[in-house]
C-alpha cells in the first residue's frame, strides 16, 4: 500500500488520504492494518502538526452511541480510527456480511515500540506509573522518554485534563502515548488539537503499553483471533472488568442487532477531513 521505507511520503499521504471510511456502529473506521497504519504514522515528518489515532473496541462503540460527553467530537476530529476489536470483526461479518480490517491499538502500539521507535526518540507517555515508564525504558531502550502522571477522576477535573495538554504542547515529541482509558484519552487528544501548537502523533492505546512491556499478561494468540481476549482479561481480574464486560462492552450486541433491524437511526459520528500533511 505505502512505501515502507517512508522515501515517498507526499504519494504515501496522497494514497492514505483518498482511502474512503467505512461506517459502522456509529463510527467511521479507517479500513488498514497494523503494519499499513504503522507505515503512516512512520511517515508523518518530526515536527509535523498534532494528530491522532483512536482504535474502537466494543465499549468505545456503546459510548459513542450513549452520547458520552466530548466522545464523539473527538471521535469525528481523530486523524485515523482503526478497528480494535474481533467482536466488531464478527458482528459485522455475522449481521452485515461485511469485512472490517484488524488493527488492535495493542498490536499497533508493540509494533511501533519494536520496528519504527528509535531508542533515542523523544516519546511522550500520558499515564501509567513509574514502573511503567521504568519498564519502558529497560525493555525498548527508551533514553528520551518523558512520562506525565495526571490524577485519577480526569473526567471531573478539567485542570488535570489541561495540565494533560500543556504537557504534549510544551514538549515536542513524534510519538505521544496517550494511556489514560477511555473517554479520557479520546478527549485528551481532541484538546490537544484543539488547542494547537503541539507537534507528533498521538495514540489512544488504552493498556497497550502495560502489555507490551509485559507489566500486564495479554491473552493467547488463540483467544485474541477467537474475540475472547475480554473473557481472558475478566478471568485476570474480575472485580475490575466485570463491569467493563457486562455494563460497558456487551450493550454493543444489541446495537448491532437494532442496527440490522433498522431500529436505530442516528449517523455515525461525522468525520473531519484529514488535514494535509
Amino acid at each position: 500500500m505505502v512505501d515502507r521505507d517512508g522515501q515517498d511520503l507526499a504519494a504515501a499521504m496522497t494514497e492514505f488520504a483518498a482511502i474512503p471510511p467505512v461506517d459502522f456502529l456509529g463510527a467511521r473506521l479507517t479500513p488498514i492494518d497494523v503494519l499499513a497504519a504503522a507505515a503512516m504514522i512512520e511517515a508523518r515528518p518530526p515536527g509535523a502538526p498534532f494528530r491522532y489515532v483512536v482504535t474502537p473496541n466494543a465499549q468505545h462503540m456503546v459510548s459513542l452511541d450513549r452520547a458520552v460527553p466530548g466522545f464523539r467530537e473527538a471521535y469525528a476530529h481523530a486523524w485515523m480510527t482503526t478497528c480494535d476489536s474481533q467482536i466488531l470483526r464478527l458482528l459485522a461479518r455475522l449481521l452485515f456480511g461485511r469485512r472490517l480490517a484488524h488493527c488492535p491499538g495493542s498490536d499497533l502500539t508493540a509494533h511501533l515500540l519494536q520496528n519504527h521507535i528509535r531508542p533515542d526518540e523523544m516519546i511522550l507517555v500520558i499515564g501509567g506509573d513509574d514502573a511503567l515508564a521504568g519498564a519502558l525504558r529497560e525493555k525498548f531502550g527508551l533514553t528520551a522518554l518523558t512520562q506525565h502522571q495526571p490524577p485519577m477522576g480526569l473526567l471531573k477535573n478539567p485542570a488535570a485534563i489541561e495540565a494533560c495538554v500543556r504537557f504534549i504542547v510544551e514538549r515536542p515529541a513524534r510519538y505521544v502515548f496517550i494511556s489514560c482509558g477511555s473517554p479520557q484519552s479520546e478527549i485528551i487528544a481532541h484538546r490537544t488539537l484543539l488547542n494547537g501548537g503541539a507537534v507528533g502523533t498521538g495514540l489512544c492505546i488504552g493498556s497497550s503499553l502495560h502489555f507490551a512491556t509485559g507489566l500486564v499478561t495479554r491473552a493467547p494468540v488463540w483467544m485474541r483471533r477467537s474475540g475472547l481476549e475480554w473473557l481472558h482479561r475478566l478471568l485476570l481480574n474480575p472485580r475490575r472488568h466485570a463491569r467493563r464486560v457486562f455494563g460497558d462492552s456487551f450493550p454493543v450486541l444489541l446495537i448491532a442487532l437494532k442496527t440490522r433491524l433498522g431500529l436505530r437511526s442516528h449517523a455515525p459520528a461525522v468525520a473531519a477531513a484529514r488535514p494535509d500533511e
